[in-house]
């Protein structure tokens, strides 16, 4: 018997990385994911990995920067399930111009769009689901950069993570009498794809030492399986071998 029998779960930018791993994981423990990002094909490629482990996944590609797609898929889910448990939302990008000398107004209105509107248009889409049936989670993806300041991965980045963590926390003062909880989940850097946004390409080591995509959707898995009467408000998780405390203590990286 899964953690997550008979549980509706939505995971945006799911075709890849902590998305990927978070849907394979969920529907590992029983739960019906529905999974969501810009290209069918990779969430294909998720889905056929879930279907063949005997799990239920549902596709379907939005792209959550236009608010029109992100209710389509919501209003699909209210219509199709009748409630939505958990939400993971995830989906999330980065940059290579992404300092203030090369950054340009579509790059911050891309870096804005894809980390803070698109987390916003699924929050808002997905209350009301949420509301009527007296509860559920939400979990958003945000970063260590949503609570730290610094110039590695960007202002927009920074400043739109710093918005996601923000946003969390306003959920929970607003509808928490609605049963309604909501996570900021802040990983350190995590092996992923948006890794190849970096100006610098990193070592096989540095990667391997990095958080894995598992890692978070473990963690991720244990906020979702809490009880309703228990919020995780907030919730870092970061790579032992920590590359900013490491350059802090002036050992070469």
């Amino acid at each position: 018997m899964g953690r997550l029998d008979g549980r509706i779960a939505w995971v945006t930018g799911a075709g890849t990385g902590i998305g990927a791993a978070t849907a394979e994981r969920f529907a590992a423990e029983g739960a019906t994911v529905v999974i969501t990002g810009r290209r069918r094909e990779p969430l294909e490629a998720v889905a056929d990995r879930i279907r063949a482990a005997g799990g239920t996944a549902h596709v379907r590609p939005a792209d959550l920067t236009k608010a029109a797609q992100v209710a389509e898929v919501a209003g699909g889910i209210a219509r199709e399930f009748g409630r939505l448990d958990v939400l993971v939302s995830n989906a999330g990008l980065n940059i290579v111009e992404r300092d203030w000398k090369r950054l340009s107004p579509a790059g911050i209105d891309e870096l804005i769009g894809g980390n803070l509107t698109s987390a916003f248009y699924v929050a808002q889409a997905v209350l009301p689901i949420m509301r009527e049936q007296g509860g559920g989670v939400m979990i958003h993806t945000a970063s260590m950069a949503g609570r730290n300041i610094g110039l590695m991965s960007g202002p927009g980045y920074v400043a739109a993570k710093h918005g996601v963590v923000a946003m969390s926390h306003t959920i929970n003062q607003a509808e928490c009498i609605n049963g309604i909880r909501s996570t900021a989940f802040c990983p350190g850097e995590v092996n992923t794809e948006i890794l190849k946004k970096r100006p610098n390409p990193l070592s096989q080591q540095e990667l391997d030492e990095m958080l894995q995509p598992a890692d978070c959707a473990d963690m991720i898995l244990y906020v979702a399986t809490l009880p309703p009467h228990v919020t995780m408000n907030e919730v870092w998780l970061t790579p032992t071998r920590n590359r900013g405390y490491v350059r802090a203590l002036g050992v070469k990286l």
